[in-house]
């Protein structure tokens, strides 16, 4: 297996900023949107956002454990890596 470059780069290319801005836009969308889906189905919406948070903060959880146990620069791919 190969050894990977230890270390972090600091800066950003176009195109990350590009999606970075993209990803907002569509964030914004998201929320915007929910307007319409609480109109529509009630608030039946607003508790499958709070079980999703939910779930979302426990995986958040398990990958903080990970990264204090196994830090490396990487991305959730190096995890993978690791531990398949």
């Amino acid at each position: 297996m190969a050894e990977r470059e230890q270390g972090l780069k600091r800066r950003l290319t176009s195109g990350q900023m590009s999606m970075i801005a993209i990803g907002g836009a569509i964030g914004t969308g998201l929320f915007l949107g929910s307007k319409f889906a609480i109109g529509f189905a009630g608030p039946s919406v607003i508790i499958s956002y709070a079980i999703g948070g939910l779930i979302t903060l426990l995986l958040m959880g398990c990958l903080a454990e990970m990264t204090v146990a196994h830090s490396t620069s990487g991305s959730f791919g190096a995890y993978a890596e690791h531990y398949i």
